[in-house]
């Protein structure tokens, strides 16, 4: 089936981890940034086979790895409603420019909440597609097994049609494994949610804000279509960063991220990265440093333990929403992050991650700007392959809370 984009507006940008033949393809290390890509990545080939025009790469965090957008090659990315705050990441740079209509479309990808978090801080629609769908040949870090597959490529755009269409041109031959254009009836739709991680001391408590949205949202589903949302607790989610890092450790033969870091050469060494960059001599982000320094202490954990945890929860999930239920989630508990404030809450990521781990696709919906100026949100997801759950539910956001909200105080006539 021909996907095309050439009777809308059809520019798009795609994440700096992305190869686009011609372009620099840095993902954010120093030590690759002379780097030319000598070919597409299949995302890329796709979009343009589809007709639509690639406006050039945007900024990530170092090797993507992180939930704000700073390196040492290009320096740090603003959010599109206050250039004080930091704009999430990995795919900051997609969703800082599309919130500020630097593009109708944008490709981004996302290990562990790399969409919907930039989506959710500048106030766009992000969708994280089912685990294997889109294709993700051509974009970095390349990653193999496990990794590769709780690493999805997908769309942020400012309007939940554009999202749909974008996907359907991404998933390729794999469109037939989806359901984009089954109507769904809302009414017939078994509704869930979740209110926090169960509490996990080292991760921030959901604002008052973010919480008032998400039960606003709910309200208006039981309102409207007569249903009645049930609160769920997964009791394993207060362990989330233990399961996620216990699935990754477990795949055999993968290397290290250290030495991914090192551009798979060489093993970026903690201690000496960490002293190199106090002096500072180090060509690498205290992101980077942070990262390298969580992935040596979770190599102590017991493993097998968050195993067992994972398998339990991925059938009590699946088995509560089948393939006619949806979970109602904050994307983060809170929304008015400084530059490098994420070191400070950095588990944050929990609220996303788990659902790469189980291979759910998950939409980040915006919900309006909070008192504070800033983007609320909440994400919506379903089984594997029910991604159309997804987007039908935020439509209904979409239409109801109104969506994207122009950061910019200039408007058109018609406007």
């Amino acid at each position: 089936m021909l996907i095309t984009l050439q009777n809308v507006i059809n520019q798009f940008l795609a994440k700096l981890n992305h190869c686009i033949i011609g372009l620099k393809h840095t993902c954010g290390m120093w030590s690759r940034k002379d780097h030319v890509a000598e070919e597409d990545a299949e995302s890329v080939r796709l979009m343009k086979e589809a007709g639509a025009i690639n406006l050039g790469v945007t900024n990530v965090p170092e090797l993507c790895m992180w939930w704000e957008s700073s390196n040492t090659v290009y320096g740090r990315t603003n959010c599109a409603y206050d250039v004080n705050r930091m704009p999430g990441g990995s795919s900051g740079g997609e969703a800082s420019l599309q919130c500020a209509c630097g593009t109708p479309m944008s490709i981004g990808s996302d290990l562990g909440g790399s969409i919907r978090l930039p989506s959710f801080f500048n106030g766009i629609f992000g969708h994280k597609p089912t685990s294997d769908v889109v294709s993700n040949k051509g974009a970095e870090p390349n990653l193999i097994g496990l990794y590769n597959s709780y690493s999805v490529t997908g769309p942020l755009c400012k309007y939940v049609d554009d999202l749909s269409l974008m996907y359907k041109v991404l998933a390729g031959k794999n469109l037939g494994l989806l359901s984009l254009d089954k109507k769904v009836d809302l009414k017939d739709i078994n509704f869930y949610y979740i209110e926090t991680d169960g509490q996990n001391p080292i991760v921030s408590r959901v604002s008052e804000e973010i919480s008032s949205a998400q039960h606003k949202v709910l309200k208006h589903f039981e309102d409207e279509f007569k249903i009645s949302p049930v609160k769920v607790n997964f009791k394993q989610l207060v362990d989330t960063r233990k399961i996620f890092f216990a699935k990754l450790g477990s795949e055999k033969g993968v290397k290290s991220l250290a030495h991914e870091f090192g551009d798979r050469k060489e093993e970026v060494p903690f201690f000496k990265e960490l002293f190199k960059w106090l002096i500072g001599k180090s060509k690498h982000t205290i992101f980077c440093i942070f990262f390298l320094f969580y992935e040596k202490l979770s190599k102590n954990q017991d493993n097998q333990k968050y195993l067992d945890m994972f398998d339990t929860l991925e059938k009590e999930v699946k088995e509560l929403i089948g393939d006619n239920g949806v979970i109602i989630s904050p994307t983060q508990p809170k929304n008015d992050i400084y530059h490098a404030g994420t070191l400070f809450c950095p588990f944050n990521v929990v609220y996303t991650c788990i659902w790469n781990v189980l291979g759910f696709p998950s939409t980040q919906c915006p919900l309006g700007l909070g008192s504070n100026n800033l983007p609320l949100g909440v994400q919506v997801i379903a089984n594997k392959h029910n991604d159309h759950l997804c987007l039908a539910v935020a439509k209904e956001i979409e239409k109801t809370f109104g969506g994207w909200v122009n950061p910019s105080q200039v408007s058109s006539e018609s406007e």
